[in-house]
Formats: C-alpha cells, sequence, structure tokens
C-alpha cells in the first residue's frame, strides 16, 4: 500500500470521527426541550420510593405489575418480590425531569384515582379528607409530589 493511499484512508477516517464526534454534541440534548431547573437527572434513575395507602384505618396492597404489560415497562411501576411492601420501582433512562417523578404518574399508569380532594373511589367530605405524609411529615404537594429515591409516602383517608 503506498503512502498515497494510507493518507487517504486516514483522512477518511479522521473525517467520519469528526462527523461523529460533531453529530453526538449538537444532539446530546437534541429532543429534551427540558429547562435545566427542570432536570432530576441526564443519565437516568433507578429509585424506589415506598408507598403506603390507607383508606379508613385498612391498609390498601398495591397490586402486582403495574405498570408492566408484556415487555412494556412503564418507566414507574410495581414488582412481584417488593409490591406488597409497597415498593414503587422508578426505572428511567436520559434525562428525567422533575415532571417524569410526580406521585400521580404512578397513579395514572395504575388507572386509580388521587388528588388532594380524591383517593379511589373515596372523596373528601365533613368527616374524612385525603392527606399525604411524606418522610414522616404533612405534605400538600399530592398528585404532584415529586417523588426520591426511599421516600416514605403514606395516603390516608380518615
Amino acid at each position: 500500500m503506498g503512502t498515497e493511499t494510507k493518507v487517504i484512508i486516514v483522512g477518511i477516517f479522521l473525517t467520519i470521527v469528526g462527523v461523529v464526534g460533531v453529530s453526538f454534541f449538537l444532539t446530546k440534548d437534541a429532543g429534551t426541550n427540558v429547562a435545566d431547573s427542570e432536570i432530576v437527572a441526564k443519565t437516568g434513575i433507578h429509585w424506589h420510593p415506598k408507598l403506603s395507602i390507607s383508606i379508613n384505618g385498612k391498609n390498601q396492597e398495591l397490586s402486582n405489575g403495574i405498570g408492566l404489560t408484556g415487555s412494556v415497562h412503564q418507566k414507574i411501576h410495581t414488582h412481584d418480590e417488593d409490591y406488597k411492601d409497597g415498593v414503587v420501582h422508578m426505572e428511567m433512562s436520559g434525562v428525567v425531569s422533575k415532571d417524569d417523578t410526580k406521585l400521580g404518574n404512578f397513579f395514572r399508569i395504575w388507572g386509580k384515582e388521587f388528588n388532594s380532594t380524591q383517593i379511589f373511589d373515596k372523596k373528601n367530605g365533613p368527616q374524612r379528607t385525603v392527606k399525604i405524609i411524606v418522610n414522616g411529615k404533612q405534605n400538600t404537594d399530592f398528585e404532584n409530589y415529586l417523588m426520591k429515591d426511599k421516600d416514605q409516602i403514606e395516603i390516608k383517608y380518615e
């Protein structure tokens, strides 16, 4: 192989590396359209908050496989081995926004109602109301609460 051929091959190689490198840097945040102040993580999360629900003093068990349908895994779901303990799995790749971590997303995926005035079919009234306690402290964010790893979330209707 002659010197001229080697120069051409090296030139082609460097051009390809340059194009790939520039493309990577120009597109690494493309499509995220998330303000930096709204980003929780840029490289994904794998969190496990715990959720307990009590209605009139009676614990309500989470369901197995919430967010799991065949080979489709929603970003927030439950697993067979720990759903009875209230473990919620949050498995998200890439850029994760605050909106992605909202407690209300879990209930939407589950197909159940939850907000400041309702849990399941139970609505606030003169005798009972929905309350949320996070890590031992009363919280007023309800469905907008931004879940974090190892949170202890209690929802009570009493």
